[in-house]
């Protein structure tokens, strides 16, 4: 077996212990004499491995006993549509800050739904900074003020938390969740899709104050309407297990290595040593963020000369570098050094980077 490093920005890499953890329990779970797919949702064995990711997820993050953990299906997208549903009344306004791609994406979902203000965008500039709060225009009657935290596409993200305290914060979080430490009390929701840092495909992650909910006075189809979720601990429908099973044992591994903190730290590591690769290599390598907003999950970057971008991507695959072709918006390359990107992944792709300049320089 030759496994690669895999900087794909999601489906996304997962941790390696996590991995043969499943292999070694694929056919038969806990016991069970069954696969984790095969059981019963409202078993016993599973409602415990359900719980034990909650209470994971709960110690990681800090999560007050004042806000729900909700373990969704429909993806991060599917959670932006239904958040404007759940949290705002008939004729309020939603305001959504927009730093790119995902911030477009939730500003359109939630427009059946609600009535929507762009507090501020950097569309015109091609989304390479965060606008400044000096700038932003705001609503009345605001139900929500929403953004994305980090931008995969684009690697624009936050480095602190925007300062709105008069109405609830709501933030999509999926592609640097849990990736340093978070006050939560400063959000009325975070979201966050699994697949990008915390496990695969099929589930979406969302803690929300338990006090918004139920105040939208809308007829929901009851299947949309969090509340439910909420009293049946995300058991409303069938949900999907074998993706909840797999982020529980991302959590454990997470806290078996010292927690959030301690991913804060290799992440800000990673992401020095990148940076410091593509900013000195002359200008054969360009990132084209504002650095005080660059993204330490997605790292973006083109090449000197785009004629170069084919046998760019060819040798990475050949080194056991995978998945660095850029979005098709965007075009060049990307780099995603999520959580469980080890150093040693970012090492290799740093030293083919300058070899390769050296090469074809």
């Amino acid at each position: 077996m030759s496994r690669a490093f895999n900087f794909s920005a999601g489906p996304a890499t997962l941790p390696e212990p996590v991995l043969l953890q499943v292999q070694r329990e694929l056919l038969e779970w806990q016991g069970e004499r069954a696969s984790v797919m095969e059981v019963s949702h409202r078993g016993k064995a599973f409602i415990a491995c359900a719980a034990k990711a909650e209470a994971d997820l709960r110690e990681l993050m800090g999560v007050p006993d004042d806000y729900a953990v909700l373990f969704l299906q429909g993806g991060a997208t599917t959670v932006s549509a239904l958040l404007a549903m759940n949290l705002a009344r008939a004729g309020q306004t939603a305001e959504y800050l927009l730093t790119g791609h995902w911030g477009e994406k939730a500003l359109e979902n939630a427009k059946a739904s609600v009535r929507t203000h762009v507090v501020a965008s950097d569309a015109d500039n091609a989304y390479r900074r965060i606008p400044d709060a000096a700038a932003w225009t705001r609503a009345a009657d605001s139900a929500y003020f929403h953004y994305t935290s980090n931008e995969t596409i684009h690697g624009v993200e936050f480095s602190s938390l925007p300062d709105v305290t008069d109405v609830p914060l709501v933030a999509d979080f999926s592609s640097n969740f849990l990736a340093r430490p978070v006050d939560v009390r400063r959000f009325g929701m975070i979201y966050a899709g699994a697949q990008k840092n915390i496990g695969p495909a099929g589930i979406t992650v969302a803690v929300i104050r338990k006090d918004l909910l139920g105040r939208h006075g809308r007829e929901l189809p009851p299947i949309f309407d969090w509340q439910n979720q909420v009293k049946n601990d995300s058991m409303f429908n069938t949900p999907p297990t074998f993706p909840w099973y797999v982020t529980g044992l991302v959590l454990q591994w997470m806290r078996d290595e010292g927690g959030v903190e301690v991913f804060a730290r290799r992440n800000a590591e990673k992401a020095a040593l990148l940076y410091s690769t593509i900013d000195g290599s002359g200008g054969f390598y360009r990132n084209p963020v504002d650095p005080a907003a660059r993204s330490t999950m997605n790292v973006p970057f083109t090449l000197h000369d785009e004629a170069l971008d084919k046998t760019f991507l060819a040798e990475t695959e050949a080194a056991g570098l995978m998945g660095l072709k850029g979005h098709r918006a965007l075009g060049g390359m990307r780099a995603s050094i999520y959580n469980a990107m080890p150093l040693a992944g970012v090492q290799a792709l740093a030293d083919f980077m300058r070899d390769f300049a050296v090469r074809h320089g």
